[in-house]
């Protein structure tokens, strides 16, 4: 049994859900596997600056905040939403979650979090490399050598395979968590689920199995 995270980096919802599946992977990770899929939300003709979708985000981050609980910082929201020159990509961070996966596999939820805080609590730019070498340091990796690994194709290859995968998953929106039971995936949650409901999904299944 797994639970399969399929998130963006960039989504704003996701970052209002990091507190739930975070505490969920700490609290059952005995009992589960948890992966982290990448679902490739800004790439090709989206990706651009931030300014083209800063009157949309300057509403929906409030959204956010008073369904979640989360902050989004005030670098984020006073500089690089005001700046409006940050390019917004979904491609470096899943790079860097695929670098990641092949070190750590086992903090891969706590990764997505990091690097959804750095970006809309920290204001980091999701271009910048820099940023990524930072948060493998803070996990006990060599930074040089992570950024060095996220200019690899091969981890830009498998990227892709994580966006091939949400999609082939039926994905339309993030946060969409699955449950990989008996070589079947079935979806237990879409969108931002609160903490409670969220556990109960789990534990259904769990006692399911017994």
């Amino acid at each position: 049994m797994k639970i399969i995270y399929v998130y963006d980096a960039l989504c704003g919802w996701c970052y209002g859900f990091s507190p739930v599946i975070t505490e969920m992977e700490k609290k059952y990770s005995s009992q589960i596997d948890f992966e982290v899929v990448s679902g490739g939300m800004v790439t090709g003709d989206r990706i651009g600056p931030i300014g083209e979708v800063a009157g949309y985000i300057k509403t929906a981050y409030r959204d956010v905040e008073k369904a979640t609980g989360v902050e989004f910082g005030e670098k984020f929201l006073h500089e690089t939403l005001e700046k409006g020159d940050a390019i917004f990509t979904s491609i470096p961070p899943a790079i860097a979650m695929a670098v990641f996966k092949s070190h750590k596999p086992e903090k891969q939820v706590e990764f997505a979090a990091a690097l959804q805080k750095a970006i809309y609590y920290e204001g980091k730019e999701p271009s910048h490399y820099q940023m990524y070498g930072e948060l493998a340091r803070d996990f006990g990796l060599d930074s040089a050598a992570f950024i060095e690994q996220m200019k690899d194709s091969k981890y830009e290859e498998l990227a892709y395979q994580e966006f091939q995968m949400a999609a082939s998953l039926g994905v339309r929106g993030f946060p969409t968590v699955f449950i990989l039971k008996d070589g079947r995936y079935e979806q237990i949650s879409h969108g931002y689920t609160p903490m409670a409901a969220f556990e109960k999904r789990i534990t259904d299944y769990l006692d399911e199995k017994k």
